[in-house]
């Protein structure tokens, strides 16, 4: 069974509806999408910049994702391919009904912020998730994500292929093992980032860029 072509255009409607939801969450960020964003580093403008928003007034289909945090995969020109959706609530989602991140039924595996690799020169950053890529983003380290081990596709490795350093950023835990396992089996060119205190963001919230810089300092110095 072949795999579907993640960059496949949209029909105009598609891509209307994507930009209408789009522009409409991200007006609607609350005070608390904001306090929890900047917990995590991101304040406002580069959340702006992310075209981050809030499911405040659902869009048809989006009804289950009210009140979570919409994180939008865009193209190379900013525009919206897909959503994403984070629960911001401080609970147990599944006791809830829901995980903690959640996307459309049937959505193809994508990989987040495609525009890294159009404005990457030879080294690009690969993030198990897509928060802590807009954190190296945001420290100057042109970064992509997939949303864990299981949405890791053969045709991400082709879109990393041509980088003469593919740095790893999988969280330190066993899945984060599994999907740094992967990739540096898929590209010859990839190299695990040793985390030690957590993500990237809580890297980043310890230590600031220096930290983030450091880790990438030491492991170019030992490749």
């Amino acid at each position: 069974m072949s795999e579907p072509e993640p960059l496949r255009p949209h029909s105009a409607s598609q891509r209307e509806t994507l930009e209408e939801a789009t522009a409409a969450y991200q007006a609607a960020v609350t005070a608390d999408a904001a306090r929890y964003l900047l917990a995590r580093g991101i304040d406002r403008e580069t959340a702006a910049t992310f075209r981050l928003g809030v499911v405040a007034d659902p869009l048809p289909g989006h009804t289950r994702f009210t009140g979570f945090l919409v994180i939008p995969y865009l193209d190379q020109q900013g525009r919206p391919v897909s959503l994403r959706f984070r629960c911001i609530q401080d609970h147990e989602h599944r006791e809830h009904g829901h995980g903690k991140y959640m996307s459309v039924t049937d959505e193809p595996a994508r990989m987040f912020h495609i525009a890294a690799i159009h404005i990457a020169d030879d080294e690009v950053h690969l993030c198990e998730g897509e928060l802590d890529a807009i954190i190296l983003n945001r420290i100057g380290l042109p970064a992509v994500a997939v949303p864990g081990v299981n949405s890791w596709r053969a045709y991400h490795r082709r879109m990393l292929a041509g980088f003469s350093r593919v740095w790893v950023w999988a969280d330190p835990d066993d899945a984060g093992a599994d999907l740094a396992n992967r990739v540096t089996r898929a590209l010859r060119t990839a190299k695990t980032v040793q985390l030690r205190h957590g993500d990237v963001t809580d890297t980043y919230l310890h230590g600031g860029a220096d930290a983030l810089h450091a880790l990438i300092g030491k492991e170019a110095t030992a490749a």
